[in-house]
């Protein structure tokens, strides 16, 4: 597989083959038609959920390496193995802290107030697509008011840690799940809303499937087709605008699976993007646990 990029700091051209140009319209329609076949036939299997987070990422990662976006983003072999142990890590620590608090916490006030207040308006006759795409876009309408909040308020940015995941400088499919441990207290919180307050069930692990593959596949360094899908559902060139170091840029495209919010919204932008990260530089990894407390001194989007 070949690929030849003429990137300038303005623009970035790419000459396609047939092989680039399959990848480009069709990898991230099949690849989340995939990996919500795998979860429907496996609905009972827990195992179900790290094999396709493993296979989302193998095969991104794979086209990454032999079809790169922006060629200059490819990371040296130590840098890949150092952001794969701090994914890692971070899942541990959300399974292991972040997940049992909420359980202790957050799902029983959620279930109270919805036995308070009599709420049973979720559709258990609609067939289990139909509810797994309705959770989908539900909670990607709760986590785009969550998200839009990070960016408009100081106190929530720093709180939440969310510079630490604007802080990478080149992208990959990995940082999906590069964010602050403090942040996935937040990134949880939408889809129990929509399991305990609404309902949801079980169609809320299909849409957790869905949410993770199109996390994956927006910040992947793979040259992918905005048309059609893009209307729906967030692409790279949605989201890698977003991670601009442009502040403008960066408090647009909150939606990091749903764009039709951001559209309805008003803070849809689809334009090319320069330079990515919170500034010139990338903090190293310690500054990036600290920037609740502590923002670096040349940080240019935090609000």
């Amino acid at each position: 597989l070949r690929n030849f990029c003429k990137c300038t700091r303005t623009t970035m051209k790419i000459v396609r083959g047939p092989t680039s140009s399959v990848i480009e319209y069709t990898l991230q329609p099949l690849l989340l038609l995939t990996a919500f076949s795998f979860w429907y036939f496996n609905q009972q299997s827990l195992i179900a959920y790290p094999l396709i987070v493993l296979g989302v990422q193998l095969v991104l990662g794979f086209i990454e390496y032999q079809l790169p976006a922006r060629p200059d983003w490819l990371l040296p072999a130590k840098q890949k193995i150092g952001l794969i142990l701090l994914v890692i890590a971070i899942f541990i620590y959300s399974g292991s802290i972040a997940a049992p608090f909420y359980a202790i916490t957050l799902d029983p006030m959620l279930s109270n107030m919805r036995s308070l207040f009599g709420i049973d308006v979720w559709p258990h006759h609609w067939p289990m697509i139909g509810q797994v795409i309705l959770a989908f876009f539900l909670s990607e309408l709760i986590w785009y008011w969550f998200h839009r909040a990070e960016h408009r308020w100081s106190l929530v940015w720093r709180l939440s840690g969310h510079g630490a995941h604007h802080s990478f400088k080149n992208l990959s499919a990995l940082n999906f799940g590069a964010n602050h441990p403090l942040e996935y207290f937040v990134l949880l919180v939408p889809s129990a809303i929509v399991e305990l307050l609404f309902g949801a069930g079980a169609a809320i692990g299909g849409a957790a499937i869905l949410l993770v593959t199109q996390a994956s596949i927006v910040h992947s360094n793979i040259p992918t087709n905005s048309k059609g899908i893009g209307w729906l559902l967030t692409t790279n060139r949605y989201h890698i605008h977003h991670h601009s170091l442009v502040i403008e840029e960066s408090n647009t495209n909150y939606g990091c699976a749903v764009i039709l919010w951001d559209r309805l919204f008003g803070t849809f932008s689809d334009n090319n993007t320069i330079e990515t990260g919170i500034g010139p530089s990338e903090p190293n990894m310690w500054n990036k646990l600290l920037i609740p407390l502590k923002e670096p001194s040349d940080s240019q989007i935090s609000p």
